[in-house]
């Protein structure tokens, strides 16, 4: 079974669906790291974000893999350098080539193709998985998500502003809807989930509830409950 979790940023797909994951007994794939660690070899290389062709040769060569809640990119463990907002914006420039995304849509279904999963991302319910037994839209108000984000930066030392972070987040909302390869859009069989004012306990109770449904009901529908 594939479950998938799409989602502007600071919704809360991450922490969701890791959570969602491990109470399944699922993997747990994380898209938007791969993107990251795209991002990342460049700019370790010094590749101009803008030159397609090199980008899409540099996602074509590195080894990504994961190692438990660590994500290693040729041999180097770069969890911690992907999650800084930098790194997100770097992210979000790689992932609309369109070279970059073949190569990583077929590392995802690759790793999806022989286990239970929970994947997580901007298109993975809308492209990569169209045909995904259930599948999850998170979004949450841009302040809330702009506070969310910045409390991660900070338990990792990184110093931000409010008024920063939220427009970084609204910068990179434009940028994922607006691009012509896999958009952020909700697929149209998706269950819409507005995690505004929740716990992340009180959403991952729903997603596991609703996947568990489905598993036993494959044509259920679902809807979230509102306060």
């Amino acid at each position: 079974m594939i479950i998938t979790i799409d989602g502007p940023a600071g919704a809360g797909k991450s922490t969701a669906a890791r959570m969602l994951a491990e109470r399944l007994g699922f993997e747990f794939l994380d898209t938007g790291a791969m993107y990251r660690a795209v991002a990342w070899a460049c700019v370790d290389r010094n590749i101009d974000l803008t030159d397609s062709a090199a980008v899409t040769e540099t996602a074509s060569t590195i080894a990504i893999h994961f190692e438990e809640d660590r994500i290693v990119c040729n041999g180097r463990d770069v969890t911690v350098e992907i999650r800084s907002p930098e790194a997100s914006h770097a992210a979000s420039i790689v992932a609309a080539v369109p070279g970059v995304r073949l190569e990583m849509v077929r590392l995802q279904r690759e790793s999806a193709s022989e286990c239970d999963c929970v994947t997580e991302g901007r298109d993975q319910g809308s492209e990569v998985f169209p045909n995904a037994e259930c599948k999850f839209f998170l979004t949450a108000d841009p302040q809330e998500r702009a506070e969310r984000r910045l409390l991660e930066l900070q338990n990792r030392g990184q110093s931000r502003s409010l008024e920063e972070v939220l427009s970084q987040i609204v910068d990179r909302d434009e940028r994922d809807c607006t691009r012509d390869i896999g958009p952020l859009v909700m697929a149209e069989d998706a269950v819409q989930v507005d995690t505004s004012g929740r716990t992340i306990d009180e959403v991952v109770d729903f997603l596991e509830n609703t996947s568990r449904e489905r598993l036993d009901n494959p044509n259920r529908t679902h809807a979230w409950p509102r306060p």
